[in-house]
């Protein structure tokens, strides 16, 4: 009987646990019918963040939607290895993709826990983590651990160790934007993952249960704690020595985090202007995932030195409209720096300090400064205060109905009272604080090499913070007498000289109704009579202008301002000639680069190369070909010879002979401003109707540089702000840097060019006691004339007017002249 009862017992017990055994079986069978394809992780290509470098390998942004760098598992350091081993699967190495003993502790703890609303404790292995990250949700539910641990068995089956440590610790979450190990380096402490310590290594380690949780600013004794408990992990699984664990466990949490955004200083316009070329190029999904590197061809200290000229320059002119007040104005009574940290503030015009007016009286005003940020992103208890002393705001004018503009103040308290709140900066060349205005005026300022066309530096406005509007490359502006240049190089290119004369004298234009007469005038609201071209650049006439593209014909500007991509589709009209037509600061300063460079095509960019996620060349500006360059050694053989960039697009004996005559400009004319700088340069000065803008675009042999100045929405900037007053002290000022502690080069001379002494005056062979005498450039076969014809003046049938030596006086110095 008792026999038969436990008998009874054991085939129940055989049946149920048949049925047991089957229904887990059906479980696993229905949870495997929907598995994901695991095999896809070996296709896998995360999104990587688009890195931008300058041309000094620098790294001037990034642009991601999820920063991560994707990293081989063989240039991750052991140390990092370990670290995570310790803190997520020590026994990575010796299970099939599922941790039993872990599994079995965490049923434990569970059932200990039914009940106590606590969140139920898993067991994940490295790999089972790479399953739910990779290939299901992060729900949390019974079938979800089931596909999870079936699809860890099976990955584990399929891939290498060291193939699944690579997608976890490339795919990992890290916290403050951060996936993957490399991207958590970077953002975390600005070091490569090579370079960190142990301490940092067992931080970051620290991160993927919950790394809110353990952000080192806002819970510090968290995540102390938990780096803690890391590096004792490692030290027990005997990847530390005793030493190294207690050095580490006793090393402060340091971070320093990576700001978002352009890492080079000014850098902002640039980079942006990239990003909206790698859009345009390769579209929104491959910038921001794609993990592109891209090399450009910006140069960091020219790129600062062009930022310092501009924002220097624009000050410069704003303060000559006067003061407009105070930013804002704010009571100080209590914690003053608190309601000062409230304004928002430009975050890109270093060096200068937002500051309200603590104390004023006469001589001297005590500012307090705005309280710095801490890493929490709180303002810092510290408050400062610095002395704004008169010197530093005399240049300040009241603004107020009935006060002279002119006027010079008494005190810093006739500008300023208590609770203004102003920007302060520090004075050039001094520790002296002097009051600040934010421009109302803008303006953008582009270098370039005219050799190859690559951009060296950017800026296209006061401040980014202020105005992502990019004024160098979006803005479309009349040039003015900017564009006069490629008129007068029209002319050369086509028979004149620099010594052909043109009559100064006015003259009308029928705009084509009969009735509209157009009347040009010169700035001066003067003329001079026959000049030369050279003379006509060198002061910038405009009627003379006129009448030498009315000599050519319209259609033949249009065609070379065309070839020099000013404009693509120039309407031909006589005041386009003047400049009228709207292009950009870029376009314009790489169409003098054409100038510079002996008149051979170029193309702007901003971008020496592209590579993919996989080192792949995908995009190279320069395309030319090096042909021996590849060579394993040397047998006397000739140095490879590279080509030129670019066509032809005028006689390289008219692009020196206009270079010389805008050497004339900086000599003689319109921008004597930049003699100063002791380099040979050349360059035009650029103003419009109303003066709405001002330019000056200008270069020496191997550097171009191009600054535009105005208001955004265009109106009179006074008559006095003309290219040569406003834009020419920028471009100086730049060059000035730029050329410190290089040689003096001279422009490169043709083979060919002849150079002949002329009275500059009349343009004909010098004689004995001529007054002003250059050496002018003629081309192989020309030489100056003995007598001219008059450009643009005709004799009673209607042919031009020559003129001889004699005839040339009595027309400039009779009393019944032709002029």
């Amino acid at each position: 009987m008792f026999l038969r009862f436990f008998g009874f017992l054991f085939t129940i017990g055989t049946v149920l646990g048949i049925v047991a055994a089957a229904a887990v079986a059906y479980i696993v069978w229905g949870a495997s019918q929907d598995l994901p394809d695991y095999e896809v992780l070996a296709q896998y290509e995360p999104p990587v963040t688009t890195r931008i470098h300058a041309a000094d390998g620098s790294l001037v942004a990034e642009y991601a939607r999820e920063r991560r760098l994707y990293l081989p598992i063989n240039t991750i350091p052991d140390r990092m290895i370990h670290a995570f081993l310790s803190a997520e699967d020590k026994n990575f190495y010796s299970h099939s993709g599922l941790d039993y003993s872990g599994i079995a502790r965490a049923i434990i703890v569970n059932i200990r826990n039914l009940g106590s609303g606590r969140r139920p404790v898993g067991a994940s292995t490295i790999t089972q983590q790479v399953a739910k990250n990779f290939l299901l949700t992060s729900e949390q539910s019974y079938e979800r651990k089931l596909k999870e641990a079936l699809l860890a068995i099976r990955i584990e089956g399929t891939f290498s160790k060291a193939e699944i440590l690579e997608l976890y610790l490339n795919e990992i979450y890290l916290g403050i934007g951060s996936y993957g190990v490399a991207a958590a380096s970077l953002n975390y402490f600005s070091k490569s993952v090579s370079e960190l310590s142990i301490a940092e290594v067992a931080f970051l380690a620290a991160l993927p249960k919950a790394p809110n949780n353990y952000h080192p600013i806002r819970h510090p004794e968290n995540a102390i704690e938990r780096r803690n408990w890391v590096l004792e992990r490692m030290y027990l699984n005997g990847y530390l020595t005793s030493e190294e664990y207690e050095s580490a466990k006793s090393t402060p949490l340091t971070v320093q985090f990576r700001p978002p955004g352009a890492q080079i200083f000014a850098a902002e316009y640039f980079a942006e202007e990239v990003r909206r070329e790698l859009y345009r190029i390769y579209g929104e999904s491959r910038l921001y995932e794609g993990g592109l590197s891209v090399r450009t061809t910006l140069d960091p200290a020219f790129q600062v030195m062009a930022r310092r000229a501009l924002v220097n320059g624009l000050v410069r002119f704003d303060r000559t409209r006067g003061w407009r007040g105070a930013e804002a104005h704010i009571d100080i009574d209590g914690d003053w720096g608190a309601a000062l940290g409230e304004i928002d503030i430009l975050s890109d015009v270093t060096p200068w300090r937002m500051a309200v007016v603590l104390e004023v009286s006469g001589p001297r005003a005590i500012m307090g400064l705005r309280p710095g940020l801490l890493p929490t992103g709180e303002l810092s208890p510290a408050r400062e205060s610095a002395e704004l002393p008169l010197a530093g705001a005399e240049w300040a004018r009241e603004t107020l109905e009935g006060n002279n503009l002119g006027s010079e103040i008494k005190g810093v308290d006739d500008v300023l009272e208590v609770g203004d709140v102003v920007y302060i900066g520090p004075s050039d060349g001094s520790e002296i604080w002097e009051l600040m205005q934010n421009p109302e005026v803008d303006g953008a300022i582009t270098v370039l090499d005219p050799h190859t066309g690559r951009v060296h530096a950017l800026v296209g406005g006061f401040s980014y913070a202020e105005s992502e509007f990019n004024r160098a490359t979006q803005a479309l502006r009349q040039p003015g007498s900017a564009f006069k240049p490629f008129v007068y190089a029209t002319a050369l290119d086509n028979g004149y000289t620099p010594s052909s004369v043109v009559m100064d004298a006015p003259v009308e234009i029928d705009q084509g109704n009969g009735q509209d007469i157009w009347r040009p005038q010169n700035y001066g609201r003067e003329f001079y009579g026959p000049s030369t071209l050279r003379l006509g650049i060198e002061r910038s006439r405009n009627v003379m202008t006129v009448r030498l593209a009315q000599d050519m014909g319209m259609p033949l500007v249009v065609e070379y301002a065309r070839r020099f991509g000013i404009y693509d589709d120039l309407s031909p009209v006589l005041a386009m000639s003047l400049g009228a037509g709207e292009t950009t600061v870029l376009r314009l300063a790489n169409a003098y680069g054409m100038l510079a460079n002996g008149g051979r095509q170029i193309v702007p960019t901003l971008i020496d190369r592209i590579q993919d996620r996989w080192g792949h060349t995908i995009f190279r500006h320069d395309e030319r070909a090096c042909l021996g360059c590849a060579v394993e050694s040397w047998n006397n053989q000739d140095e490879p010879v590279l080509s030129e960039i670019g066509t032809q697009i005028i006689n390289p004996h008219t692009a020196y002979q206009i270079t010389s005559m805008l050497e004339g400009v900086v000599q003689r004319g319109t921008a004597t401003t930049v003699r100063s700088v002791g380099h040979p340069l050349a360059g035009k000065t650029g103003t419009t109707n109303e003066v709405r803008d001002a330019w000056f675009v200008g270069y020496s042999p191997d550097l171009v540089v191009g600054v535009f100045i105005g208001y955004d929405n265009p109106r009179p900037m006074g008559r006095r702000a003309t290219g040569g007053s406003v834009a020419a002290p920028i471009f100086r000022d730049f060059m000035a840097m730029a050329l410190a502690d290089t040689s003096a080069i001279p422009f490169r001379t043709p083979p060919g060019i002849q150079l002949f002494r002329i009275n500059a005056k009349t343009g004909l062979r010098a004689q004995p006691g001529d007054e002003l005498v250059i050496n002018e450039a003629f081309k192989p076969g020309e030489s100056p004339p003995d007598s001219y014809s008059i450009i643009g003046f005709t004799d009673e049938l209607g042919r031009p007017l020559t003129v001889d030596p004699q005839s040339d006086i009595a027309i400039r110095s009779g009393t019944g002249g032709l002029y």
